[in-house]
């Protein structure tokens, strides 16, 4: 292993939990509003995964109000206060673009069995 990637591996966090494609997940997202800060959450599928090691993003999809909210959160950022999963999905693809076409029944995921 080279000095890059050892000076990449000891930045990288270990709070984060094992989370896969098509997972419901609440990611706890650091908002600075003038001189505070708050803590907001955003509850979603992931629907990609990209990268790895710092550069890695993820991004999540929710639906607010009938319209379809897609966030791009860089995983290992400090805005990133925490990454929950709350449903667990099965599917069979590496990445579910196709859901922004869905909607309805038709874009649900469906839950793993364990």
């Amino acid at each position: 292993m080279n000095i890059v990637e050892t000076m990449r591996a000891t930045g990288l966090r270990d709070d984060l939990p094992d989370f896969k494609i098509g997972d419901t997940v609440t990611v706890a997202v650091r908002i600075r509003e003038g001189d505070k800060t708050r803590i907001q959450n955003f509850i979603g599928a992931v629907i990609a995964r990209q990268g790895t090691g710092l550069e890695a993003t993820i991004t999540v999809r929710k639906m607010s109000g009938g319209v379809a909210v897609e966030r791009i959160f860089p995983v290992q950022s400090p805005i990133v206060e925490s990454i929950a999963i709350k449903k667990r999905g099965r599917i069979r693809r590496a990445k579910l673009y196709y859901l922004r076409g869905r909607t309805g029944r038709k874009a649900r995921i469906r839950e793993a069995r364990r």
